[in-house]
């Protein structure tokens, strides 16, 4: 018999916590919260992102990625309504757009104010 496993946490490493929370929560509206000391957001009930200090030199990832470089530890993807006005607002809220792209209309790569790259997607 296999355990019922379900996805609870996931937690994104960065310089400033506090940051990252009020960016993500500024871009989805999601609930902010703190759990184990770390800012997060509320996804769901079952779900929070948190971010966590690194205890170590922080180093932003590259993409797309270049060997010796920093990898990207993690990417996020969220469907939106309007494309255009979503990357506009992600903008505003710190984002930068990636100057390589690859999903055509479809969907926009960008990066957070710490170097995640994230990507908004055309909600079909």
């Amino acid at each position: 018999m296999r355990n019922k496993i379900s996805l609870s946490h996931i937690f994104i490493d960065c310089k400033d916590p506090q940051q990252l929370q009020e960016f993500y929560h500024g871009l989805t509206g999601l609930e902010k919260c703190i759990m184990y000391d770390s800012p997060g957001l509320i996804v769901n009930e079952n779900l929070m992102i948190l971010f966590l200090a690194c205890d170590f030199d922080y180093i932003p990832p590259v993409w797309p990625e270049k060997a010796g470089r920093q990898q990207k530890q993690m990417h996020l993807d969220f469907a939106v309504e309007d494309l255009e006005s979503a990357v506009a607002e992600a903008v505003r809220l710190g984002a930068v757009k990636a100057p390589d792209q690859y999903g055509g209309n479809l969907w926009v790569t960008l990066f957070d104010p710490e170097g995640h790259p994230f990507c908004l997607g055309v909600d079909e």
